[in-house]
């Protein structure tokens, strides 16, 4: 699964772009809503409520922002209702992509994705398409310096199932999802920080695609991320350097 990684770190500096123009808050807030709702407003006490408000707090989203986030979540403010979706679907070259949404329309949201993907080559498939192909895990990936040593001996002793190195030359963790935040907080207390530290649906295998395929992925992936409802797009496309060139 190391391949997923190249992606992560896509969305990962396009992300930093994105809080930068305020574009992420958005999508911070609707997770920190349906986090709220579902487990309550008490981070302590709600670990995923606690991810989303790190997420939040790391793009230096407003404490009155959050705030009012976690009281729309509990029912404390008014708002429209949030709800956690999955579209599943195919794009150029039959590669698997799956969204993850929060959404306050679907009646919305559907037409709009279902358009992207026919714009851009690819199709949305009916539930269960796909989803099969992935698993849903813990993913943290470090710069070599944080010492490949160091970092498996913390993983192999918090719950961590898998280490490898990358082809970018990072170290890549993953977890199952119910030991995330115990590995996280491992981390943290080794003083040890990830790059990217995620709940993500990790492909089992990866696909391969030639260059021109692979490039109209990666701009219906970057599409897809750029919705202001879908909070991950996740594909098993095998990523390489030819693909992310700009020569077409």
């Amino acid at each position: 699964m190391a391949g997923h990684s190249k992606w992560a770190n896509i969305q990962h500096r396009k992300g930093r772009v994105d809080a930068a123009r305020g574009k992420l808050w958005s999508k911070l807030s609707k997770a920190i809503i349906v986090a709220a709702k579902g487990g309550g407003g008490d981070p302590e006490a709600n670990l995923r409520l606690r991810k989303a408000i790190d997420d939040a707090k790391a793009v230096s989203m407003p404490k009155d922002n959050i705030e009012r986030a976690i009281k729309r979540g509990t029912g404390e403010l008014a708002g429209n209702d949030v709800e956690e979706l999955t579209y599943e679907g195919y794009g150029p070259g039959g590669v698997a992509v799956m969204c993850e949404v929060m959404t306050d329309n679907r009646n919305r949201t559907g037409p709009e994705l279902k358009t992207i993907f026919s714009k851009l080559g690819g199709d949305i498939g009916k539930t269960g398409c796909v989803s099969y192909l992935f698993e849903r895990k813990g993913l943290f990936v470090f710069a070599a310096e944080s010492g490949e040593e160091r970092v498996t001996e913390i993983a192999l002793e918090n719950g961590g199932d898998d280490v490898e190195m990358t082809d970018e030359g990072k170290i890549q963790v993953t977890c199952p999802p119910e030991n995330y935040q115990t590995l996280a907080d491992a981390f943290e207390a080794a003083e040890i920080k990830p790059e990217i530290s995620e709940l993500s649906q990790l492909p089992q295998t990866m696909v391969d695609v030639d260059a021109s395929n692979g490039k109209k992925v990666l701009r219906l992936l970057e599409q897809l991320d750029d919705h202001d409802d879908i909070q991950n797009v996740c594909t098993n496309l095998n990523i390489t350097d030819e693909m992310m060139s700009d020569d077409e």
